[in-house]
């Protein structure tokens, strides 16, 4: 389960000293035939130096090869920073004899400090080296792009001729703004640049970006996906793409949930479903004003299905529902019915980290999923202690 699951694409993941012991530098190579590529980024106004580079070589359509740095975001850092970025795409391209324009950066850590230059592209030439197709390269690659995630996050499908991996990082800072952590998704289907960033953006919208854990919006978030037409069954007139779409889909949102699984500091993990909704943009807002409601959260943590705190925040938004109908259910248990007094509180067994809360507004037939954690005395201590 990997990004090298894929026909087509080469993987690496080493250490480069960027932070310490262990691997900090991963890099995945695209063999072709196609090169095909697309990329979803932040919305914050404040982007790292690797996404505006990234967001003007993907405009073709084409990428190569991504690199991928832990250790500093090389974010907030002027145009020194944007000059490392370019010295790191020139380098890759120079060592593998691409374009630089076809070389995507993603770097992850503390913002507002400069990258050791000379240790990454000393990391970019180990990497090159030891370059492979093999499950262990990219299990290497998705161990390297790791800052407070406790495991590496892979995921794969499969479908008619076509094969998708994706790997990812991110345990805090975890909000939308199209899906706030690194993520690479390759596939060996045959698929157009136009059409493969079409899926890509519908795959972030129901996936990464109804990941949120914090409501913290990085500047460095991106999702890269690439194609390389390898599949040795694929259709040469194209994958079919309601089939391509599932499959990456199902990628995406198995990494969105293990990123929820694994945030800084959590005690549970919380799928909060809108259901009944007026439109499927009404279910999405009541359920992030649920999981970005820190009462919630903690009472969560506490074992306190306090579900009056769940009515509170879905209060504060503009969707269609009527306080004297709405219904709220935790783990089974419907314990506000009709905007009131439902089950008793007790029956529900807050004892596992898997919590569901399920919210019916009864003013329509859309639903949508929200995933978040609970707040915790871990979460607190390591971001307030957090440097590196």
């Amino acid at each position: 389960m990997s990004i090298t699951a894929a026909a087509g694409f080469t993987a690496a993941g080493v250490g480069a000293g960027l932070k310490g012991d262990g691997r900090d530098l991963a890099l995945v190579v695209n063999t072709g035939p196609q090169k095909h590529a697309a990329a979803v980024f932040t919305t914050n106004r404040v982007a790292a130096a690797p996404v505006l580079w990234s967001q003007q070589a993907i405009d073709d359509g084409r990428a190569e090869a991504v690199v991928l740095n832990s250790g500093g975001a090389n974010a907030c850092t002027g145009p020194e920073g944007f000059a490392d970025t370019h010295a790191t795409a020139e380098h890759v391209a120079e060592t593998l004899q691409l374009s630089a324009q076809d070389v995507l950066v993603c770097s992850t850590g503390l913002i507002g400090t400069r990258l050791d230059m000379e240790a990454l592209l000393t990391g970019v030439d180990a990497a090159v080296g030891v370059l492979s197709d093999d499950s262990a390269s990219g299990e290497a690659a998705a161990d390297a792009i790791r800052t407070t995630d406790s495991v590496a996050k892979t995921s794969q499908a499969a479908g008619s001729g076509f094969t998708v991996g994706g790997m990812a990082k991110g345990a805090g800072m975890l909000a939308p703004g199209m899906a706030t952590m690194l993520s690479v998704v390759t596939t060996d289907a045959v698929i157009a640049p136009a059409d493969l960033d079409a899926a890509l953006r519908e795959a972030t919208r129901v996936s990464f970006d109804r990941a949120d854990s914090d409501g913290c919006m990085s500047t460095n978030d991106t999702v890269v996906a690439m194609a390389s037409g390898a599949h040795p069954e694929a259709d040469p007139a194209g994958v079919d793409l309601a089939e391509f779409q599932a499959a990456l889909t199902a990628v995406c949102r198995d990494l969105a949930a293990q990123l929820i699984a694994d945030a800084e500091g959590a005690a549970h993990e919380i799928a909060i479903t809108t259901v009944h909704a007026a439109d499927e943009e009404d279910a999405e807002t009541a359920g992030r004003a649920v999981a970005r409601s820190n009462l919630f959260k903690t009472a969560i943590f506490g074992r306190d299905p306090n579900w009056g705190r769940i009515l509170s925040a879905v209060g504060t938004t503009d969707v269609a529902f009527d306080p004297a109908t709405i219904d709220v259910a935790v783990n089974g248990v419907t314990i506000c019915r009709s905007g009131g007094i439902g089950e008793d509180r007790e029956l529900v067994d807050l004892s596992g980290r898997q919590v569901e809360v399920t919210i019916d507004l009864k003013a329509g037939d859309a639903e949508a999923t929200i995933l978040t954690n609970d707040l915790t005395h871990d979460y607190v201590h390591e971001n307030s202690a957090y440097s590196s």
